[in-house]
């Protein structure tokens, strides 16, 4: 037997990419009173009380804010949600998801 010591070889890692995130936005209007947008975002985004009423005043100041970012499928899906929920009451309230820069 030869005594030269051998190493197994070693395998290269993959390169495992994070999944997009994208945010969470809450569009101002005009009609959806603020108990029920403050309501919404409680109950959708898991928001404490000063923190929905927070961001439910930034978007009525400043026309939109950013509620959460999130990888797609729950952004996508939490904005579709927390929409739907102004729909049924018959508000036009609007969330949408868009790619995080």
């Amino acid at each position: 037997m030869s005594n030269i010591a051998t190493r197994p070889r070693a395998r290269p890692k993959p390169k495992v990419e994070r999944p997009r995130l994208y945010k969470v936005i809450l569009v101002n209007d005009d009609f959806t009173p603020r108990n029920f947008v403050v309501t919404v975002l409680k109950a959708e985004f898991r928001l404490g009380s000063d923190q929905a009423y927070r961001v439910m005043m930034t978007a009525h100041l400043k026309g939109a804010c950013v509620v959460a970012v999130f990888p797609r499928d729950v952004a996508e899906t939490k904005a579709m949600r927390a929409s739907e929920a102004g729909r049924k009451k018959g508000y036009p309230l609007t969330f949408t998801a868009e790619p995080e820069e």
